[in-house]
């Protein structure tokens, strides 16, 4: 489990073998979701929040995109702004924080560089920051950000940035904002939130990734239940196609072996 280039250099190196060996590769994701014009704000704000954010962004089922429809834009990013702003932030061992640091300074190093092409290339409409000052000190903690009008072929909304970093896009078609998640390298999760059964259906059809969710406030693309919910990568996201914990994955562990046994009829 690791990084998509990690999970293909370790790929080409066991089965360029002498006989092939099976490899499981879980990778990573940047993983959309989608805000319709029927959606539940309130849940969608919720769950974009949750998964945007939680565990600062380093984990590979995080959201990293959300397409909204335009005319439910304003309000909707009202209430996810407010939200954001609501996130405690501080020592991790404290189960009323929701946030911490992130890893090292080396992530937190990526995430100035972001930052620097978002003034440059889009719209910050919230965070941003490195923050300071008592625990701040104690560790690389940063402001739960989230930016617009960045172009959907950006470096940023291609690249998995493993980090507390939200970009919003917005749409008139639904079908087209699909079309343009499908163009990236990964297929882990995704998610929607409307209240039309053809939206849901349109989604649940087209997307290209592994494990979604539907409406649902605690996470738009994150929480997986193990033993109940597989958890699958496509594309840039696995190498097989087969979830962690479905029924499909343990005979991956296995070989087949086929016996054929010949008995001659007893002699009188």
């Amino acid at each position: 489990t690791g990084s998509h280039a990690a999970g293909m250099d370790i790929h080409r190196r066991i089965a360029g073998g002498s006989y092939a060996r099976p490899v499981l590769a879980e990778m990573g994701g940047k993983n959309p979701a989608f805000v319709t014009h029927s959606a539940n704000l309130e849940d969608a704000a919720l769950g974009v929040m949750r998964s945007a954010f939680g565990l600062q962004g380093q984990k590979c089922s995080a959201l990293s995109k959300c397409y909204v429809d335009r005319r439910i834009a304003d309000p909707f990013l009202d209430r996810l702004i407010a939200l954001t702003a609501s996130i405690p932030i501080g020592d991790p061992r404290s189960a009323k924080n929701f946030m911490g640091p992130v890893i090292d300074a080396t992530a937190a190093d990526r995430f100035s560089a972001a930052v620097a092409e978002i003034r440059c290339e889009g719209r910050m409409l919230a965070g941003g920051d490195r923050l300071a000052g008592g625990i701040f000190d104690h560790g690389a903690y940063l402001a739960p950000t989230i930016v617009g009008d960045l172009p959907a072929d950006h470096r940023l909304n291609q690249v998995e940035l493993f980090l507390p970093l939200l970009s919003v896009l917005f749409f008139e078609n639904l079908d087209n904002a699909i079309e343009d998640a499908n163009r990236g390298q990964y297929g882990l999760t995704a998610g929607i939130y409307t209240a039309d059964p053809a939206e849901l259906a349109l989604f649940l059809d087209r997307i290209d990734a592994g494990v979604l969710y539907g409406n649902r406030a605690s996470g738009a693309t994150t929480g997986a239940w193990p033993g109940i919910q597989s958890f699958c990568g496509w594309k840039g996201s696995g190498l097989t196609g087969k979830g962690g914990l479905g029924p499909w994955y343990l005979p991956q562990f296995m070989r087949e072996q086929s016996h054929t046994i010949f008995a001659r009829p007893a002699q009188p």
